[in-house]
């Protein structure tokens, strides 16, 4: 009796382990992508249907950029240098939809940011605002924006420098003209800048890995002065 014991426990424990082993096969075959590429993916799921374009008639010719919904009326962030000298703005939503723009507040020079209002009966997505206090160089990064006019592009960097003078976050996440106003995220999916330049000692307008952002805390408070009723801030 003792010996059948022995081998029926040995086999029931080969049955559990080669089921295991197949279960595990098959979870292995359906999961495509790193654990590096799920958070890239996820990041850019959640937040890119918060994502416009912006597109500006200006008394030269035009202007484009990108904003971030921060409120589901229709309020967005952008760059101020974006929409500067617009006679008219007209903003595309991720789902295709076009409006009409007018200019909430402007903080120009250094902190270059803007607000825009949009009027539509429908809720929109929002981005969440993160903290750019608690940004370390080496962490990932990832920027949403409409580079030369391809719109929902992602790339993906890191933190390489804080200019704590020029109070700026520099990347080297793929920034290009038609990205600014867009954001910088983290890997949770916080908004910690807003994409505003570019260096580039050719003067070719192309990346070539060094851009810079306007930490969003910097955001928040243009924001607060603006008098624009946010709920996460």
């Amino acid at each position: 009796m003792r010996v059948k014991k022995i081998v029926i426990s040995a086999c029931v424990s080969m049955f559990i382990a080669a089921n295991f082993q197949m279960v595990y096969a098959q979870s292995f075959l359906k999961t495509k992508y790193s654990s590096d590429e799920i958070v890239n993916i996820n990041v850019y799921e959640k937040l890119n249907p918060a994502i416009v374009s912006i597109d500006c008639d200006l008394a030269d010719g035009v202007s484009s950029g990108t904003g971030c919904i921060i409120s589901d009326n229709g309020v967005i962030l952008t760059s101020s240098h974006v929409i500067d000298g617009a006679k008219e703005i007209e903003v595309t939503t991720a789902n295709g939809r076009v409006y009409k723009a007018k200019v909430l507040s402007v903080m120009g020079k250094e902190n270059d940011l803007a607000l825009l209002k949009i009027e539509t009966t429908e809720k929109l997505p929002t981005v969440a605002l993160g903290d750019s206090g608690e940004v370390k160089i080496g962490q990932k990064v990832l920027a949403i924006g409409n580079p030369f006019g391809f719109n929902g592009t992602l790339t993906s960097g890191i933190v390489s420098r804080i200019d704590y003078t020029r109070n700026k976050i520099q990347t080297d996440a793929a920034i290009n003209p038609g990205s600014s106003g867009g954001p910088i995220v983290n890997v949770a999916g916080e908004v910690i800048g807003i994409s505003q330049s570019i260096f580039n000692p050719d003067n070719n307008k192309s990346n070539i890995g060094i851009g810079f952002a306007v930490p969003v805390n910097e955001a928040k408070k243009f924001i607060k002065l603006s008098k624009v009723p946010i709920s996460q801030l």
